[in-house]
């Protein structure tokens, strides 16, 4: 079962390219771990500070982006077509400083800045200047946000970035080992969407919200979304999978679920739940093949140990999630993935990457998405 499951994936290995770290050892054997799985043969080599060693290397200076990874991606991309997916690793920064885009227009992660690497040389991309409450950011409308259509680079531009990462390299390397069994065998678990009630819910005919209408920013989108649209969006999330006939629990009490395992799917509030239990968020547990979203600001602020702070991803990767989106530094509801969108396409077929990516809003952002690129648990064999 695991070689059909090889040749299968290996069906998309060639689109996709693996960025390692040559000064990092986590990211040299995660990176080479899952080009091994997968059969992929893409990769790139780079010499840059390792992130794997302390919170400060997470961060990076733009410069140092430009000369050590930018530049030798553009030289390889430009000599290889068909790339559509690119795969980090833990030991490779998450975020920049003194960028073009980002928080304050100079700080997005590393990640969502890959993925929108050809959008400034493009006459057809929209940039966006976020402003709420002194808040500011600048970023560009994703040019795939809730498409009905495959993802390849030469029609959308861009590229989709996901990264392998965890507390620990065993924990990076477990992503794509669950995602080759959850092609084996489809999750039966169920996805459990953690509505907080307390905010009410907001009109669930305009859910999924764009940030464009007729192509152009819309003004609503400039400001924080409310929060019970992004409920209104977990609602709906949950009415679709049930038409599909996909096993969903959705929650609209004001009580925080957590100690939930068999999960195939997750949406929640997170530490922004009003009653959040952090023992319950830390007792969650996933099957192979799930994913998850939380509206929270700075769930990936780390992929270290740390204490204090919101919740983390990384403890979602723990507890041996497959696939999760989370956000280096304050992102904006608007920017937190589309429930409705995210579970649609996923549980249609589509890739991990596909799914996550066609669920944001934005790129150049402040974006993670954890996980095997081409994770499709329930494409049709």
């Amino acid at each position: 079962m695991f070689l059909a499951t090889l040749v299968f994936a290996s069906a998309g290995a060639t689109r996709v390219l693996v960025i390692e770290n040559s000064a990092s050892p986590a990211s040299v054997e995660i990176s080479e771990d899952y080009m091994k799985k997968r059969g992929v043969t893409n990769v790139l080599k780079v010499e840059c500070q390792d992130s794997a060693l302390s919170a400060a290397s997470e961060t990076m200076k733009y410069a140092d982006f430009q000369e050590k990874i930018e530049k030798p991606l553009r030289a390889y991309l430009a000599k290889k077509s068909g790339i559509d997916f690119i795969v980090l690793t833990k030991g490779v920064p998450i975020r920049l400083t003194g960028a073009q885009t980002g928080v304050s227009g100079t700080q997005p992660s590393l990640d969502s800045t890959v993925a929108a690497l050809d959008y400034r040389d493009r006459k057809d991309v929209i940039p966006i200047v976020l402003n709420d409450s002194g808040f500011t950011g600048k970023c560009w409308a994703n040019r795939y946000w809730n498409s009905s259509e495959r993802f390849t680079h030469a029609k959308f531009g861009g590229y989709l970035v996901t990264r392998l990462d965890g507390y620990t390299v065993d924990d990076a390397k477990l992503l794509s080992t669950y995602s080759i069994q959850s092609e084996n065998a489809r999750p039966t678990g169920k996805f459990l969407i953690d509505v907080a009630e307390g905010h009410g819910i907001g009109d669930v005919k305009k859910v999924p919200m764009s940030a464009l209408v007729d192509g152009k920013l819309d003004t609503h989108m400039i400001n924080e979304m409310a929060y019970n649209e992004w409920d209104a969006d977990m609602v709906v999330a949950g009415q679709k999978l049930e038409a599909k006939k996909v096993p969903v629990m959705v929650d609209r009490t004001d009580v925080f679920v957590g100690r939930k395992s068999g999960l195939a799917g997750y949406a929640s509030w997170g530490s922004n739940d009003p009653k959040f239990d952090a023992v319950g968020y830390g007792l969650l547990r996933f099957d192979p093949g799930s994913i998850a979203e939380t509206a929270v600001s700075t769930s990936a602020r780390t992929f270290l140990p740390t204490s204090g702070g919101q919740s983390l991803i990384v403890d979602l990767i723990k507890a041996r999630v497959t696939g999760v989106k989370g956000y280096c530094d304050e992102p904006l509801l608007q920017a937190v993935a589309s429930p409705t969108v995210l579970f649609d396409r996923y549980t249609s077929g589509w890739t991990l990457a596909e799914s996550f990516y066609a669920a944001s809003r934005f790129v150049g952002w402040e974006d993670i998405v954890i996980g095997d690129p081409l994770c499709s648990p329930y494409a049709i064999k």
